[in-house]
């Protein structure tokens, strides 16, 4: 597994981190939506990431909000490696790097029992996000 701040990825984990979530999301997917949205490089972002043979496998990112909260996102495994629990490897890794810091995602409908399995419980209605049903989910905060 590999980690990083948004402000110490190199250009060229950065680069294949997008060309994975491109992938994924805007063409797999067919979601047109701009994918590079400046906040891959804030200081606060944290990024981890699972590599192949063939380049990054699986990553996410994990943002810090202005209210205290870790928004975890774009979480995203290429198709050759789906199956394999890397999606649930990296969300724990998000987990013990966000400690006890509250945490919210949106999660893809079909994939909630995922992130149920963390904690996380749906909070309002399923709601579409570029064609996708989603749901948004919290954990709350640990312990303080």
């Amino acid at each position: 597994m590999h980690t990083a701040r948004g402000d110490t990825l190199t250009a060229r984990e950065l680069e294949a981190i997008l060309v994975l979530r491109t992938a994924v999301f805007v063409v797999e997917q067919e979601c047109p939506y701009q994918e590079v949205d400046g906040r891959d490089t804030e200081p606060g972002t944290w990024h981890a990431w699972l590599s192949d043979d063939d380049g990054v496998a699986a990553c996410l990112r994990v943002l810090s909000e202005p209210d205290g909260h870790r928004r975890i996102g774009r979480v995203c495994t290429a198709t050759r490696a789906r199956r394999r629990g890397l999606a649930a490897r990296l969300v724990e890794a998000a987990l013990a790097e966000i400690g006890a810091a509250p945490a919210v995602l949106d999660a893809q409908s079909h994939a909630t029992d995922l992130y149920a399995r963390f904690g996380f419980a749906p909070v309002g209605p399923e709601f579409l996000e570029d064609g996708i049903p989603h749901v948004t989910m919290r954990r709350p905060g640990r312990g303080a």
